[in-house]
């Protein structure tokens, strides 16, 4: 390993380092992540003693082409042969490195490994990990390295979200864009967003999980600004269930949110969302975050979803109000027979075309406008975007009219009103 000459560039260097067993890297067009991944199997290889490392792209020819060339370049001091008929590459330490083609499965059974890269995974079935490739690890206890540009939201999406919570040890998931490789220049970077739709762009070279825009709803129209200094405030919320808060969840769980909306709405109908709590709290939490929102804002309406989450929190958070002599009413809310997308679209696509909802800046902008935009892809969380649109149950609006109505003035010819 003396005779490599090892060069990393930064964000290469903190994925190098971390010692996490199954390591998750998401990252833009030309980031140099095909080039990291070659210098781990290296590496790895060189310290399975006679073991077995993968590399694995969607096909065989993908392998090949990307992957081939580079390793014979990087690891020339410690390659003894190579075979480009079953693209196999043999080091000093009698270690092997294979090529793979994922929509090959058959090629990859009954073989024990001690590291396998799956490159370009959203790409892949996850069949060919979860039922070839993890159990090829068991034996040694090996480690792998998911690696890719998005495509959409798949089950790359759903990893990458696993192990961006950091519930499990195991799992670590960093991302990365174009902008993060310093070879790259920028002005090249810029000149390839002027070609390319602002969709494939910001998924190829800022490595965005995005499904394909639905257009329900539109950039422009979401409008930031002060909260007003009229209006009552109302405050909606959207549980996520609480028997799975405690429990390790598996990497393809819904990783559904509570929800809590703080709106402000005043005489002419305006929406003001003044604030989104979200998070994956246990029961007691939960409820202390509710009773701490209407403490701070004093809404005059409160509702929470109708069901069996709502019968659980409610214990609690009564006793919050016995304790701290603080009582309020929480309405029932409920989808009244419509589909979500439905009462969601009723709720908010006009009032955000016409400008009647506008938005504080917070940390919880870049959460809610990723769920709007994206809804209401079925691969796509929208609990903060489900619990806003519950404001249209609560707000009760007193209308103000700029004309005046003849007490005089027949409206109606047959009933005489």
């Amino acid at each position: 390993m003396t005779d490599l000459n090892i060069e990393l560039i930064p964000w290469q260097q903190d994925v190098w380092v971390d010692e996490a067993r199954f390591q998750v890297v998401v990252a833009g067009r030309r980031t140099g992540k095909s080039r990291l991944a070659a210098w781990k199997l290296i590496i790895r290889a060189l310290e399975s003693g006679k073991g077995h490392v993968f590399y694995v792209a969607p096909t065989q020819g993908q392998a090949r082409d990307i992957m081939w060339q580079t390793l014979l370049e990087l690891g020339a001091p410690v390659v003894v042969s190579s075979h480009i008929n079953n693209l196999q590459i043999k080091l000093i330490n009698g270690a092997t490195i294979s090529l793979k083609g994922a929509d090959r499965p058959e090629t990859m059974r009954g073989v024990s490994l001690k590291y396998v890269v799956l490159d370009e995974y959203a790409d892949m079935k996850p069949e060919v990990f979860e039922q070839i490739l993890r159990p090829a690890l068991a034996n040694q206890k090996g480690d792998a390295l998911f690696i890719g540009t998005p495509m959409g939201r798949n089950h790359f999406y759903e990893l990458y979200q696993y192990a961006l919570l950091g519930d499990d040890p195991l799992y670590k998931a960093w991302h990365f864009t174009s902008y993060d490789n310093p070879l790259i220049d920028p002005e090249e970077i810029k000149v390839a967003e002027k070609s390319m739709s602002s969709y494939s762009f910001r998924q190829e070279f800022l490595a965005s999980f995005e499904a394909i825009g639905s257009e329900m709803f539109k950039e422009e129209w979401v409008k930031f600004g002060e909260s007003p200094d009229e209006g009552d405030y109302y405050v909606a919320i959207d549980l996520a269930g609480f028997e799975e808060v405690n429990k390790q969840r598996t990497k393809n769980a819904q990783l559904d949110e509570t929800a809590i909306v703080v709106t402000r709405v005043n005489d002419n109908g305006h929406w003001h969302v003044e604030n989104i709590i979200h998070g994956r709290w246990e029961l007691g939490d939960t409820a202390r975050k509710i009773f701490e929102v209407v403490r701070d804002y004093r809404p005059v309406g409160i509702g929470i979803e109708k069901g069996i989450a709502r019968q659980a929190v409610m214990s609690p958070l009564t006793d919050m109000m016995k304790r701290y002599g603080m009582f309020f009413r929480v309405d029932e809310l409920t989808h009244g027979n419509k589909k979500k997308t439905d009462r969601v679209m009723w709720a908010l696509q006009g009032r955000f075309e016409n400008g009647f909802i506008t938005l504080s800046k917070g940390a919880w902008n870049s959460r809610f406008l990723d769920q709007l935009f994206q809804f209401p892809d079925k691969l796509t969380h929208d609990d903060l975007v489900d619990a806003l649109a519950y404001i249209d149950q609560l707000a009760k609006v007193a209308y103000t009219y700029d004309f005046e109505i003849d007490d005089h003035e027949v409206l109606d010819e047959l009933t005489g009103y």
